[in-house]
């Protein structure tokens, strides 16, 4: 299961600022005038031992004051849909605003728990400020400085306390497999390519949260969990933007699978929007397969296939090690395929290397090549372990890892990757001190 925050509030209330902070990066991009930046709106965070998402709805914002009220709208009804908990962040030095009043009437009428922040609390002159904004009605009132972090310790203990604690899924041996991808690609096509085979297919037992939903599926060899989530299916009841719409709606489905099947629109090509859901699937360490559909449509000439799918590992560099299947779902075409890469890149992503084979095999190939030294401090490679986690990691001791820089680590999963079939699968490399 996921755990979801998310921050909403009218523009320049200091969102992107606490994402930062929480996410420990500078990925939120402040000015709302740059251009869509991958990971700009979703990040993880770690405190007192829980792991969580927090998804920034600010960004999108960008117009007239008409503009500015609609689209807050929209980010705030999908993020209460979605989101486990509300951080609603209002700016203290600038006072009670119209548009706060607007945000706080939607956020009453949801059942979710939702946390007033008031933001730009820099100094003790302004706790008081925040008394004008209890008109809002929404309860207790947390004091922060997301700029210079005073107050975000003591607001994170009380998220986390609402976060259910993680616990293993009930069926860890069968794969989960999720459908994620833009509007109108073709995931529900595909599904229904899928299920619609067997009809005496188990009735859809619920997941570990409210909105997934595992489809056991036994057919043809294969025997999987397919996880859905209504809002990939649904048609919302706004015009969302579409960018904001298609990572809102990926990331629960994203986070309760094993494998993602990233689908693609042909004629479209890879956009903007599907970088950002390949993005979340990577940094969640998920297993992934790109699945490009409507290739029928698509006029072909010698090189067409080899040119489409280089521009995409292009795009997608530098985790290019994936498998790319062109589809057409209505003509039935390697549909059977799809359902066989997914299967195998589950398989590689629960692989297990032995130790022997990685210090027998692969530590002399690391010794050949070392790191470069640094200022004359050379780094020995002495002893390399695969910890016992759900996706490939793997720990390299040596005695100077903080100047083991990341072209190399690049060299060095790109040489793993050549000897051990991690195909579609992303790979966590850890280098400590011994």
């Amino acid at each position: 299961m996921a755990n979801i925050l998310a921050l909403v509030g009218r523009p320049n209330v200091g969102k992107s600022t606490l994402f930062n902070r929480l996410t420990e990066t500078r990925d939120a991009i402040v000015d709302p005038t740059s251009g869509v930046t991958r990971d700009r709106h979703y990040g993880k965070s770690l405190w007192n031992g829980k792991e969580f998402s927090v998804i920034d709805t600010g960004g999108y914002v960008i117009g007239s004051d008409d503009i500015f009220e609609e689209e807050i709208r929209k980010q705030v009804v999908l993020a209460t849909e979605e989101a486990d908990i509300i951080a609603f962040l209002v700016d203290v030095k600038e006072g009670l605003n119209p548009l706060d009043e607007d945000v706080a009437d939607m956020l009453r009428r949801t059942n979710k728990k939702v946390f007033l922040v008031a933001n730009k609390v820099d100094n003790n002159a302004r706790i008081t400020d925040i008394n004008d904004f209890y008109s809002l009605g929404l309860g207790e009132i947390y004091s922060i400085s997301s700029i210079n972090g005073m107050g975000t310790g003591d607001l994170l203990d009380k998220i986390v306390e609402e976060f259910e604690t993680l616990v293993e899924d009930e069926s860890p041996d069968l794969p989960k497999i999720a459908i994620v991808g833009r509007p109108n690609v073709g995931k529900s096509s595909i599904i229904n390519a899928f299920i619609g085979v067997e009809r005496n297919i188990v009735t859809p037992i619920a997941g570990t949260t409210r909105d997934s939903v595992y489809t056991p599926y036994n057919s043809f060899g294969f025997n999987f969990l397919l996880v859905d989530t209504a809002g990939l299916r649904k048609k919302s009841k706004v015009f969302e933007n579409i960018e904001f719409y298609s990572v809102m709606r990926s990331i629960r489905a994203i986070e309760n699978s094993d494998v993602c099947v990233l689908m693609l629109d042909a004629t479209a090509g890879l956009e903007s929007q599907d970088i950002n859901i390949f993005s979340l699937a990577e940094k969640n360490r998920k297993g992934v397969v790109i699945v490009v559909n409507k290739w029928d449509l698509v006029e072909k000439e010698t090189n067409t296939h080899k040119e489409f799918e280089e521009k995409i590992r292009e795009k997608l560099a530098p985790f290019t090690d994936i498998p790319i299947i062109f589809t057409s779902v209505p003509n039935k075409q390697r549909i059977f395929k799809v359902l066989e890469t997914a299967n195998q890149v589950y398989k590689n992503r629960c692989r297990r290397i032995t130790t022997s084979q990685l210090n027998e095999i692969f530590l002399p190939l690391v010794k050949e090549n070392p790191p470069p030294a640094y200022k004359g401090k050379h780094i020995n490679i002495k002893y390399i372990t695969q910890l016992p986690l759900a996706y490939p990691s793997f720990v390299f001791f040596c005695n100077l890892p903080q100047y083991v820089r990341d072209p190399y680590k690049r060299y060095v999963e790109n040489k793993m990757r050549e000897l051990f079939d991690f195909n579609g699968v992303p790979i966590q490399l850890y280098f400590r001190q011994k």
